[in-house]
């Protein structure tokens, strides 16, 4: 199935209204609302062959000139059976940071949620074990946001460091 094929089949299961469809230097994203974001997803596994993903990041839009939101949540997906590559974003913002899982489509998908949530504190709503991956349970901030300041807020004197021989 070409990106193409794809598109053509999402446009007659989704329609104009609801996905923005850009494509830059060869890549293409899809910009599909919060509200039909896990079945856009389905879709796309289930009828499009992306059987697999990839990756899962975000972006802080703050700060961006013209930006309306202020995070945007990126899933990379791949067809391994035709080398097509395809990324679907969706926008969430504050206080309601949270949207659904992934991980019921793609098992990989639990540590890279787990990522976006440890960095980003976005929340992904049915996840089977949703907590810190990277940073301690205790650190209480997102340091990938960009109102984290570049030099942390003293965190680091706060937790014991490992040295070589303890660990």
């Amino acid at each position: 199935m070409t990106l193409n094929h794809t598109l053509n089949k999402l446009e007659q299961k989704f329609g104009d209204q609801m996905l923005h469809v850009s494509h830059f230097r060869g890549d293409c994203k899809i910009i599909c609302p919060l509200s039909h974001i896990i079945q856009l997803l389905m879709f796309l596994k289930d009828d499009c062959d992306f059987d697999m993903l990839v990756d899962i990041t975000a972006v802080d839009y703050m700060e961006y000139p013209n930006a309306r939101d202020r995070f945007g949540v990126i899933y990379a997906l791949a067809s391994t059976n035709t080398n097509v590559r395809l990324y679907v974003k969706v926008y969430v913002n504050e206080p309601n940071l949270a949207l659904p899982s992934a991980t019921s489509l793609w098992q990989g998908a639990n540590w890279l949620e787990r990522e976006v949530y440890d960095m980003f504190g976005i929340r992904f709503e049915g996840h089977p074990d949703l907590r810190r991956i990277l940073l301690p349970e205790e650190f209480v901030a997102f340091p990938l946001r960009k109102d984290y300041p570049i030099r942390g807020r003293g965190e680091r004197h706060n937790f014991p460091v490992l040295t070589r021989a303890e660990s």
